[in-house]
């Protein structure tokens, strides 16, 4: 019976929401990059990237929880740069950053200059490309792993109810990454201004990786209001080609 005395603790189930909230926030990262990366493969190719994008989201982020000795230390400085200290932490968000600002850029690039989705082509280069799209998943997985589970470190006292927590978070990233990556499929402004997001995110991650916080939230309204205005075009658009029909 003791070993389930949390049930009826409600600060367990306060932190438990807290934390899940936080961790579906900080998942829209990772939604917003498998939803446009997966946009590059056939429709049932993509189902399976997502399903194991965020497989892997999930296996890092209880791994990680299971090793928060090891996690913490990654926030002790290793080296000095111009009286900086960075840590793991530091040059893995500086790493996954300057990755981010180079596959959107690079698929920016792509679009602006009509190659389109080439490397969705049918046969053998599929399956190629799918073996790419999934290890650049894993990478940004990776480092979004490692920031989301270092910002949760403290918020709760039970390692179980952070994996309960990173379990419900992954479970409503899957429900909302299919519908998220059909929106953008259908509509290329849409997958531009996911590109930007992308761009803004890398950024965001190089400063704190370099000791210049940018609050979450300020990145997070400003993508909200985009989306909303990006949405309301869509339906003027929609409703513009209703009237001429």
């Amino acid at each position: 019976m003791i070993a389930f005395d949390w049930i009826s603790d409600p600060a367990i189930w306060a932190s438990l929401v807290t934390l899940t909230a936080m961790e579906i926030v900080l998942g829209i990262d990772n939604i917003v990059f498998i939803s446009v990366i997966v946009g590059k493969l056939p429709p049932e190719q993509a189902k399976r990237a997502r399903q194991i994008g965020l497989t892997m989201a999930l296996v890092f982020r209880v791994l990680l929880l299971f090793s928060l000795f090891w996690l913490i230390g990654l926030t002790a400085s290793v080296f000095e740069l111009f009286g900086q200290g960075f840590s793991w932490r530091d040059i893995v968000l500086i790493a996954g950053g300057a990755f981010l600002l180079y596959k959107a850029t690079t698929e920016i690039h792509r679009d602006v200059e009509g190659g389109g989705h080439a490397e969705a082509a049918t046969g053998p280069k599929v399956y190629a490309s799918f073996g790419m799209i999934v290890s650049q998943i894993a990478v940004i997985d990776m480092v979004f792993s490692v920031d989301s589970i270092l910002t949760a470190i403290g918020m709760a006292d039970h390692v179980g109810v952070m994996i309960a927590a990173v379990v419900i978070a992954i479970a409503i990233m899957y429900l909302a990454s299919g519908p998220v990556a059909s929106f953008i499929e259908r509509h290329p402004t849409t997958r531009m201004l996911a590109l930007a997001f992308l761009m803004m995110i890398g950024v965001a991650l190089i400063a704190d990786g370099i000791g210049f916080h940018i609050p979450r939230g300020y990145l997070y309204a400003a993508m909200a209001f985009s989306a909303i205005v990006e949405l309301l075009n869509v339906v003027a658009g929609k409703n513009r080609r209703k009237q001429q029909q």
